[in-house]
């Protein structure tokens, strides 16, 4: 299996390219390297290189690492204590918003669960996103699974089928490019995109609370036990995060460590600041 080598203009190739120049800028943030040692370290012309980083996020490559320092982070952090008080007096009941699209969920039943997918049929598809090949999968209930990788997506289509072991799983390319393109891509669906949970009844509420959050916000571990109403289960946050099936959907590239620090990522630290930066730059200057 393979990825769709076009995603809005932006390919494999283009995306590691764009990944080095962040890994390569957060590396060496102490010491402001120029547009030109950037393009030197990916082996891209300096022109090449800010029209693709610019096309790609919208703001140059050193403006963009501007939303990744630590330092802003922990502005984040303070802001976000606000936002959590008021998301808190308002409540969670309703259906969340992320990056301008509205998704509502649906969480399966205890019985669904045990199952382990009989009777289900779920389709899926990879693709290309702003952040790398990903592999989606859903249902007539909704999306299902949104799972990154690097590699040719074996693996990742190995634990689609290890997570829904009874169910029919059949591949669909064609409508796989349509549900990436609705999930990543503007001008966003006037329509709900709904999404099917699997998990516990506490990681449930840990990804409601983490839908409740808005595109360039941040939250420490211990904000979102109080989001979720568990104010001292910080701990146990980390695992229903580390168990999130639903990448970038459930957005819980949000958390970081209260220090300020990105913090691990199912799905690589390098991409979680990729998800950072992007929605910070777009929270901000929208188009």
């Amino acid at each position: 299996m393979t990825a769709n080598q076009s995603y809005s203009g932006l390919d494999a190739e283009h995306y590691a390219h764009i990944s080095q120049a962040i890994a390569y800028l957060c590396a060496a943030q102490s010491t402001q390297p120029s547009l030109a040692a950037v393009a030197a370290q990916v082996g891209l012309s300096e022109f090449h290189l800010q029209r693709l980083f610019t096309r790609w996020v919208g703001v140059s490559p050193k403006r963009f690492l501007q939303f990744l320092t630590k330092e802003r982070a922990k502005a984040a952090l303070q802001a976000s204590q606000s936002v959590l008080e008021a998301s808190l007096a308002a409540g969670l009941s309703g259906p969340g918003r992320l990056h301008d699209l509205l998704v509502t969920y649906e969480a399966m039943t205890p019985g669904e669960l045990k199952a382990q997918g009989a009777g289900l049929v779920i389709e899926y598809a990879s693709g290309a996103t702003p952040f790398g090949p990903a592999l989606v999968a859903w249902t007539a209930r909704g999306v299902c699974h949104l799972a990154f990788f690097d590699d040719d997506g074996l693996a990742a289509e190995r634990e689609l089928h290890d997570l829904w072991p009874k169910a029919t799983l059949r591949a669909a390319p064609a409508q796989g490019a349509a549900w990436l393109t609705r999930i990543f891509a503007p001008p966003r669906a006037a329509a709900p995109l709904a999404v099917l949970l699997r998990g516990s009844p506490f990681q449930l509420k840990v990804w409601q609370a983490l839908l409740s959050t808005e595109p360039g916000q941040v939250l420490g571990y211990a904000q979102l036990a109080q989001l979720a109403g568990s104010p001292k289960a910080a701990r146990a946050v980390g695992s229903a995060l580390a168990a999130n099936t639903l990448g970038f959907l459930i957005p819980c590239h949000r958390v970081i460590r209260e220090t300020g620090e990105i913090g691990q990522f199912r799905w690589g630290r390098q991409r979680k600041q990729l998800m950072q930066g992007w929605e910070a730059v777009h929270a901000v200057a929208p188009h």
